[in-house]
């Protein structure tokens, strides 16, 4: 079988070494993609867990251990998962030089917070980041300063074709050949990049890891403070689920007791309704997790430098932004699954407050709104003289989807959305100045024609033109 194995995986092999992969990257691919060869799929069925119980909640964190976590920042870092380009909204480069809020893009306000806190920044880059991120981080010359480098790549792995898995070939985008091997990967770069000696070398102990979307995701004293209270290996941040999180993973224990994440491609699908049972599963994933560096340090050697965390096997087309393209698999992982290869390791639950993505323009929209604030420490939260939660946005995705067609239709400013609880835009509208949107508001152009709106106060009602 090991022979049958070496014969399949040796063109994969190959194209890796001939795009200056680590052998231990090869080494780590190959061993999901034996899994797929032997006919795995990666399945969690629900009938091998359970819930996870007692979470502790940040919020009932002592004072008495937010000062251990306040004396232990001087060991942290502050490490951003940066490889995302936001093709979903027809960007070309990092999305985390997408402006966000004013004249600031995601980077300015984390190399912001970083610089508050006198914390190293560090960046996991993809290939199609790299170059773009730490040119825009030149304009912080403090944030070089610290002696460690600011970011390092993570890893590729080419695309399997369903067929016969082997190699996909895609001769009008060699690039969609590749894909990143999900954000699991961080470990194993972090190894091979010599970041993670680096960092214990210079006498950092403890890591923050978040995605460099998630505005919501600052230091917290509270929670490095019980990272090292509790000499935890391990911390995944997690969240109250609502309807809007149904597709995102969250920790659960198999039946002896062991964590680990449940994603919902690990979900067989006759089972996907019970994944998505939020009064049974009520806690979702935020992927922002602590790190012990010392822990993993001691793990991945044991390990051999490999986690073997739980292949998460994709379904894709090589074009995703073609239906007909070859079909094929991009095998990957999750970083939270890591919560299964430390004894000890404990989920906390977290305020929502610090679960604030922008992966959709319908999330732009609100964060550059009145309906949230900048404070003077680079932290983006719910504007406090609004009286509501957070507003819920619905902007119809063939006019609004892309960023140039929504800033086509918000070319002066965004309406005023301090006190409106919901919007939902169907067809085309542009907006002008002097727009407040107030309450529940829904706002639908049957028409084809475009309509402008400008200088008018539109609440709890639905508005129908055309």
């Amino acid at each position: 079988m090991s022979t049958s194995i070496d014969e399949k995986f040796a063109p994969f092999a190959e194209r890796m070494r001939n795009e200056n992969m680590p052998e231990l990257a090869i080494k780590s691919f190959k061993y999901y993609y034996s899994q797929l060869v032997e006919g795995k799929t990666g399945f969690i069925r629900a009938a091998d867990i359970e819930t996870v119980e007692d979470i502790p909640d940040v919020e009932s964190i002592s004072e008495q251990t937010a000062n251990i976590g306040q004396a232990a920042l001087s060991s942290a870092v502050i490490l951003k998962l940066n490889g995302g380009l936001g093709t979903s909204m027809g960007l070309e480069k990092a999305k985390s030089l997408l402006q966000i809020k004013g004249e600031y893009s995601f980077l300015d306000i984390i190399a912001q917070q970083a610089l508050a806190l006198d914390i190293p920044l560090v960046l996991m880059n993809s290939f199609a980041t790299e170059e773009d991120s730490l040119a825009f981080l030149e304009k912080y010359p403090k944030l070089w300063k610290s002696g460690i480098n600011l970011s390092f790549l993570q890893h590729k792995v080419p695309k399997v074709k369903q067929a016969d898995l082997t190699p996909v070939t895609w001769d009008e985008n060699p690039g969609l050949e590749w894909a990143p091997p999900g954000h699991g990967n961080i470990y194993s770069a972090l190894v091979t990049s010599r970041m993670l000696d680096k960092l214990l070398e210079a006498g950092f102990k403890y890591a923050f890891i978040s995605n460099s979307d998630n505005l919501g995701a600052v230091i917290d004293t509270k929670i490095l403070g019980h990272l090292v209270e509790t000499q935890a290996p391990f911390l995944m941040e997690v969240a109250e689920r609502t309807e809007m999180d149904i597709k995102g993973g969250f920790p659960v224990r198999y039946r002896d007791g062991k964590l680990l994440l449940w994603e919902i491609a690990q979900c067989p699908p006759e089972e996907k309704h019970i994944h998505q049972d939020i009064e049974r599963f009520n806690y979702f994933n935020t992927n922002s997790i602590w790190i012990n560096l010392v822990a993993l340090k001691e793990e991945m050697e044991k390990k051999e430098n490999n986690l073997q965390l739980p292949m998460i096997r994709n379904e894709k087309t090589v074009d995703p932004n073609k239906s007909d393209s070859t079909t094929v698999f991009s095998l990957e992982t999750a970083q939270g699954a890591a919560i299964s290869a430390f004894e000890g390791s404990q989920p906390v639950r977290i305020p929502r407050n610090r679960f604030n993505p922008v992966k959709t323009t319908n999330e732009l929209l609100a964060i550059r709104s009145d309906a949230y604030t900048l404070t003077s420490d680079f932290r983006i939260i719910l504007n406090p003289e609004r009286s509501l939660p957070r507003p819920v946005v619905m902007l119809d995705s063939r006019y609004y989807r892309l960023l140039n067609d929504l800033e086509s239709r918000f070319p002066v400013e965004v309406p005023s959305m301090l006190n409106c609880r919901s919007l939902s835009i169907e067809g085309d509208i542009k907006f002008g100045k002097n727009v407040v949107f107030k309450g529940d508001v829904q706002l639908i152009n049957s028409s084809k024609d475009q309509v402008i709106l400008e200088d008018i106060l539109i609440g709890d009602r639905e508005w129908k033109m055309g």
